[in-house]
């Protein structure tokens, strides 16, 4: 037993030096045997505003890959926002379970409890593997919660448009004209995000080829849209302009940037660089315009901003829009200094939350 209280403790140092490093004020893990829920609430900076951000249901490999995944979304989330202008801090929430077969009401209920236990510090929201079906039933147990039916609903069509607009962007620089029509996309993941920019896609007249796990979804997709689909493991060898994925992280790392062929990484998935530095740099120094994720995919947060605080369709989709501006002025700041795209974005999102800092400690 005391060997195992030990282990225990050392896993705790080992978090909190990881959460210190990273800069996170809080984890909750949350654990409740009757609804069979596993999860964990990752609260990064609450600098600029309460954290905000989705909760992914995923049938994670083990406990340590949710872990390093909630805290590196929470981690974006801050910047996500802190980019956009937004009064809100990053948070992010995992469900450790099978999004196809281990969705209850009781389960997300008690997981909705857990969000009000922290007194409004966390949003939250859907993400990958959870509908507005389940926030309804984590509303029952709290208010914290935002893409809820019958208010802004699904977030992601505005989350798609926010990609859409940056892809555009990251053309604009790359090209020299921000059309996207002729141009060969990849689309990894058909999920709500990456369905909706297919649309946007075949709307404009692009070559769009597609992939996805999930089977049956595949197949739904391949007809109801003008799409060419190849197998989840071909999508990293197509001859294509643009990569753009849209499942989750991690996609673009040693293995695939030496089979991508593509000139531009723009894409809904959160994390989508392994590891940040090295790969970032490694885009720079192959020709290939990263559009930074976390804000070309913000149109979704944007979106449950304004329902937290009031919403206006209107002002939600000008400053989605307004992505595409951002993302070519931080296009233009890494070529302007010499440093990957990733880093430029980091930069303006760290220099607005010192400042907004600064601002509140003043008082």
């Amino acid at each position: 037993m005391e060997n195992i209280l030990a282990e225990k403790a050392q896993e705790h140092g080992f978090l909190l030096n990881r959460m210190e490093m990273m800069g996170h004020e809080q984890v909750v893990f949350c654990n409740d045997k009757e609804s069979g829920l596993k999860a964990i609430i990752a609260i990064h900076n609450t600098t600029l505003g309460p954290s905000l951000g989705g909760t992914r249901m995923w049938n994670y490999a083990s406990e340590a890959e949710a872990l390093n995944d909630v805290l590196r979304l929470s981690r974006g989330m801050t910047y996500k926002s802190a980019i956009s202008g937004l009064n809100l801090g990053g948070g992010k929430a995992v469900i450790i379970a099978n999004p196809h077969t281990d969705k209850s009401e009781a389960l997300f209920r008690r997981f909705g409890k857990f969000v009000n236990s922290l007194g409004g510090k966390y949003i939250t929201a859907e993400d990958v593997g959870v509908s507005p079906r389940e926030m309804t039933w984590v509303n029952m147990e709290t208010n914290h919660v935002s893409g809820l039916p019958g208010k802004s609903g699904d977030p992601s069509p505005v989350t798609a448009y926010g990609v859409y607009m940056g892809m555009k962007a990251a053309a604009q620089k790359t090209y020299g004209n921000e059309s996207l029509k002729g141009k060969k996309v990849s689309v990894q993941g058909a999920g709500h995000v990456g369905e909706y920019l297919i649309q946007f896609l075949e709307k404009e007249g692009a070559e769009i080829f597609v992939t996805d796990i999930y089977q049956p979804t595949l197949e739904r997709i391949a007809k109801e849209y003008k799409v060419t689909v190849v197998a989840p493991e071909d999508i990293y060898d197509l001859d294509v302009d643009i990569y753009s994925p849209c499942a989750l992280g991690a996609t673009v790392n040693d293995d695939t940037l030496g089979r991508l062929k593509c000139k531009i990484i723009a894409g809904a998935a959160n994390n989508q660089l392994q590891d940040e530095v090295k790969h970032g740099k490694m885009c720079m120094e192959m020709g290939i315009t990263y559009a930074p994720d976390y804000l070309i995919n913000a149109g979704g947060v944007i979106n449950c901003f304004f329902e937290v605080t009031g919403y206006d369709k209107e002002r939600v989709m000008d400053l989605t829009k307004d992505i595409f501006n951002t993302t070519l002025a931080i296009l233009n700041k890494a070529e302007e200094e010499n440093i990957p795209t990733y880093l430029a974005a980091n930069k303006m999102a760290e220099e607005r939350i010192e400042q907004i800092g600064k601002i509140k400690l003043s008082f």
